[in-house]
């Protein structure tokens, strides 16, 4: 009887060990995932820069950010952003076309939700 119960005890400290574990996590807060440009002219690049903050408990770790395009270049942290620090990713737009856009960067990370997109917006003028 106490074997059992000395087991059960031990199994179920096993197991929320494992869930703990489990949740554990890196996760990113962003200041935003939407940017709206406006109007900007032709021909002249424009850079955002989505500011964004580990609010997990685990490293974070950027695997790959690429841009929906050749017309945007993308810089993102080489290195493990850890608990509580910030970093950003930085998207530049070559505005070559006149008309409106919208244009997205793909963040593929270690954390909980998985891949995440950032869009940004506008309309080139001539």
């Amino acid at each position: 009887m106490k074997k059992s119960i000395i087991l059960t005890v031990l199994l179920a400290m096993v197991t929320v060990a494992m869930t703990a574990a489990r949740f554990a996590a890196a996760s990113f807060k962003w200041s935003e995932t939407v940017h709206d440009f406006g109007r900007i002219p032709q021909g002249k690049p424009v850079t955002v820069k989505f500011a964004f903050t580990n609010s997990g408990d685990e490293p974070l770790i950027i695997k790959n950010a690429t841009g929906s395009c050749g017309c945007t270049n993308v810089a993102y942290p080489k290195e493990p952003i850890q608990p509580g620090q910030s970093g950003e990713v930085q998207a530049t737009f070559n505005a070559e076309a006149v008309g409106t856009f919208t244009k997205t960067v793909s963040v593929e990370s270690n954390a909980a939700e998985g891949l995440t997109i950032l869009t940004f917006k506008g309309e080139v003028m001539k």
